[in-house]
């Protein structure tokens, strides 16, 4: 556009700086607020959101903070979004200080809390280091305060996030955010839940997740997809309990329509420590899901390569069954997935001339030219 006199405009930048937040890219979204400013166009309230965003998304609170400052001396008005962006900014390092902080000035200004704010609480305290008993107790705390807030669902995503096709999901980082646009995949009145459910997944707290869905249960809300991939895999697979895990799929399956996400969450969670009952339920898991004629989409394969690879004794069957799965959809794998797979072909018995030995040599290669070593598509 420069090179042929076009001068961007304000919108030029906010589609620019929205792409580096989807992205989480943070130095290209300080590299165009530069440039904007440099051509005389004064960032306004929603950019300002997007730029702290991009910090949450980036794990970076420090800079969201001065956003908040430079705002102020450029006497750009925050709004609501702007706090509750910098509340989930701050969330995702663990800052209780900060998160807490940026309630007061919230409550000061007599704007109230929705579940995006209790969201951000629950968040915060799942990031902040040491993890202690009060953590899971904090949570469920949350959950019950979020409550006090209306249970009425109404859309306040506003008209110009819309138009640019940011969801506040997506702006204030909430786990759900890939799934909003799924119909019938997400019940968005669930949000607090969804939230304390993944932190319940990441502490690796069967407790706190099971008296979350009996709460769940006494609101008379039922489990949407989002929940059961929590329940399954998140949490149930990775404290290793496949009995379970495996039930809480096949109970939701029984009154709901299959959905490809559901078996490659009970797949992937059945990797986790590479049992040999673990790696045969997640082959047959992925077989039942192929039969239905759902197929693998390059982030789904690209997670399940890296899973599957890991594994370090057995047949190696259920990594050569997820290759074969992608390749026969013509996914090029990302350049660490297909390191961990070669690096496991490597470690068995062999022969240098085996055609899927070459294959995976050939395809590892030609990603190491194109990317350079150590970075993915």
């Amino acid at each position: 556009m420069l090179l042929d006199g076009v001068q961007p405009s304000r919108d030029t930048f906010h589609s620019l700086i929205i792409g580096t937040m989807k992205g989480a890219r943070l130095q290209d979204a300080f590299f165009f607020r530069d440039e904007m400013k440099a051509m005389g166009l004064v960032p306004d309230v929603a950019l300002y959101n997007f730029l702290i965003s991009t910090c949450g998304k980036c794990k970076n609170s420090d800079p969201a903070v001065r956003i908040l400052e430079e705002m102020k001396k450029n006497e750009v008005k925050p709004n609501g979004q702007t706090y509750i962006c910098l509340l989930n900014a701050c969330a995702a390092t663990g800052r209780i200080d900060r998160v807490y902080a940026i309630v007061r000035d919230m409550t000061a200004a007599g704007l109230g809390l929705n579940k995006f704010c209790y969201a951000g609480l629950i968040t915060a305290h799942k990031n902040k280091t040491p993890i202690t008993d009060e953590t899971s107790a904090k949570i469920i705390e949350l959950v019950e305060q979020s409550k006090g807030w209306s249970s009425v669902e109404t859309s306040s995503d506003s008209a110009e996030n819309m138009m640019l096709g940011v969801s506040e999901e997506e702006l204030y980082s909430i786990p759900t955010a890939d799934f909003v646009y799924r119909r019938g995949f997400l019940n968005r009145q669930l949000t607090v839940y969804h939230v304390a459910l993944n932190a319940c997944a990441d502490l690796r707290s069967k407790e706190t997740m099971e008296t979350l869905l009996e709460m769940l249960k006494k609101d008379g809300k039922t489990h949407d997809a989002y929940t059961v991939m929590q329940t399954i895999s998140r949490c149930y697979l990775h404290c290793g309990d496949i009995d379970a895990g495996l039930k809480a799929f096949e109970d939701y399956l029984s009154s709901k329509p299959p959905l490809p996400e559901l078996y490659v969450t009970l797949a992937e969670g059945a990797m986790v420590g590479h049992t040999p009952r673990g790696m045969q339920l997640a082959q047959d898991t992925l077989e039942k899901m192929t039969s239905k004629g759902f197929f693998l989409n390059a982030k789904m394969g690209n997670e399940l390569l890296l899973a599957a690879s890991g594994e370090k004794t057995g047949g190696y069957t259920t990594a050569n069954y997820v290759w074969d799965l992608m390749q026969s959809r013509r996914i090029i794998p990302s350049l660490p997935a297909v390191e961990a797979y070669y690096n496991g072909l490597k470690d068995r018995e062999i022969p240098a001339d085996d055609p899927r030995l070459l294959l995976v040599s050939r395809t590892y290669d030609n990603l190491r030219t194109r990317l350079g070593p150590g970075r993915a598509p």
